[in-house]
């Protein structure tokens, strides 16, 4: 028991459940003691149970819904609440967008401390389920039973990691995150590592064949590649599987085979095989085209990655005499797509692979006025910065961060250099918020637009607008 808190971990209490927190989590109170609970939607009575308490919260898990809330909706997935993925498959999908709203207003009011924040209304997602364009899957020798299921003789599991388990996974039929075309091949998978009795890989014994299926399908184009992810080379097992898996879906496109020796559990390795086709696939977003590989990085909604890239379009007014840096730029993607309307575009990315990509990417879009730099961006625009010579001020900067935000001293380079406009993409309105603040020493916040990128998670996409105090407004 925590001092001056009656309550300990393990009491089970009813809660009336007030309002939606961050990462998917709701916000009930015992009198002043505030408490984070899991499962629970806003408008819920709840008898819940205790798991965590601190001197100024306490962490609840649901274990029955007394009284439902109104924006309760039936999940779809049989396997809700085992692997952690939807997080708010319970709750509708007009609500799911009020939530997220909500989530950057607060991170711009509470956080950053702006009042009058000039929150456009969230773009929703126009497909709800089947929406992403890659799936990760892990192979285990061991599940996770949820509701029943059974063992099998071939003890090959093919799924979703639960959360805070890795030795495990959810043995997973069908996800409705991805499509049927998607889920077949996610079966026929597993179905032949059962049949020709392969081996799962072992991160403590090193042993084992199998580790990672990832699959990646095009929206636009109706392409599709998968990535087989093993521990070591083996041709006549992967030639048969390229087969079966064009017998049982002949639209495939194409299959890699990713050989991972290290211990490191990743779905990347030391080389990338072609099995079958030309190694990639390749989407289209508005008027360009982008070439995907096995390890691409690239929006996981294409649909709604071309309303992203609209809305960051719409609000930089771009002219042909613009100059633009798109620090952060992966693939280069984001860049392509202003590429058309402005004079140059030079990104940065200290990703190597993504750096290559992009090039690729501008060839084949023919967009010669775009350049990449590969480096760390604090180091691209503060020591290493000799490239800066060779093109005219930015009169436009593009900010995409990681989810953990902009370093201060990148924050800092970025107001010496001081471009006209700034355009910040985020998938992490907190961080946002906070840079957004120090940003708007020099620059005045003129809108910010929230975009949903994951339908039934917490994740929410945020596109902030900013110009010069000096600067004629729009």
């Amino acid at each position: 028991m925590v001092e001056n808190t009656p309550y300990q971990r393990g009491d089970e209490v009813i809660l009336e459940i007030e309002t939606a927190a961050f990462e998917g989590k709701s916000i009930a109170r015992l009198g002043s003691f505030v408490v984070f609970v899991e499962g629970a939607v806003p408008g819920d009575r709840v008898r819940a149970r205790l798991t965590k308490i601190k001197r100024n919260y306490g962490e609840a898990q649901v274990t029955e819904i007394l009284t439902p809330s109104k924006d309760r909706t039936e999940p779809r997935c049989p396997y809700f609440g085992g692997c952690g993925g939807c997080r708010w498959q319970h709750v509708t999908y007009e609500t799911q967008l009020r939530y997220k709203q909500q989530h950057v207003l607060d991170a711009f009011e509470r956080i950053a401390g702006f009042r009058a924040v000039p929150l456009q209304p969230i773009i929703g997602s126009q497909e709800q389920y089947a929406y992403r364009n890659k799936m990760e899957f892990s192979f285990a020798s061991e599940q996770w039973k949820w509701k029943g299921m059974k063992e099998t003789l071939v003890p090959v599991y093919l799924g979703l990691h639960v959360p805070q388990r890795y030795d495990k996974v959810l043995d997973i039929e069908t996800c409705y995150l991805q499509s049927e075309r998607l889920n077949r091949l996610l079966s026929a998978t597993r179905d032949f590592a059962r049949s020709h009795q392969l081996t799962v890989y072992n991160s403590k014994s090193h042993t084992g064949f199998l580790r990672f299926l990832v699959l990646r399908e095009t929206k636009n184009t109706n392409q599709v590649l998968i990535n087989l992810v093993t521990s070591d080379v083996n041709d006549a097992i992967v030639s048969t599987y390229v087969a079966h898996i064009r017998s049982v879906e002949p639209t495939v496109t194409t299959i890699v085979n990713t050989v991972n020796r290290r211990k490191a559990q990743i779905a990347t390795g030391d080389e990338v095989r072609v099995a079958y086709g030309e190694g990639f696939i390749e989407e289209r977003i508005g008027d360009f085209r982008f070439a995907i590989s096995a390890e691409s990085f690239f929006q996981t909604n294409s649909l709604q990655a071309e309303k992203l890239y609209s809305v960051v379009k719409r609000l930089g007014q771009f002219s042909p005499n613009d100059v633009v840096y798109d620090l952060y730029c992966g693939t280069g993607s984001i860049s392509i797509y202003v590429s058309n309307c402005v004079a140059n575009v030079i990104g940065i990315e200290v990703v190597e692979s993504a750096i290559r990509d992009a090039w690729k990417n501008a060839e084949l879009n023919g967009s010669k006025n775009c350049v990449f730099v590969q480096g760390d961006l604090k180091e691209r625009l503060t020591t290493s910065n000799g490239w800066m010579e060779q093109y005219p001020k930015p009169t436009v900067i593009i900010l995409d961060p990681p989810r953990t935000g902009m370093h201060p001293k990148v924050v800092d380079r970025v107001l010496e250099i001081a471009p006209d406009r700034i355009i910040y993409v985020s998938c992490n309105p907190t961080t946002q918020a906070r840079d957004v603040k120090l940003l708007s020493r020099e620059y005045e916040l003129l809108v910010v637009q929230p975009v949903d990128m994951f339908p039934h998670t917490y994740h929410v996409e945020s596109v902030a607008y900013l110009v010069r105090k000096h600067h004629s407004a729009v």
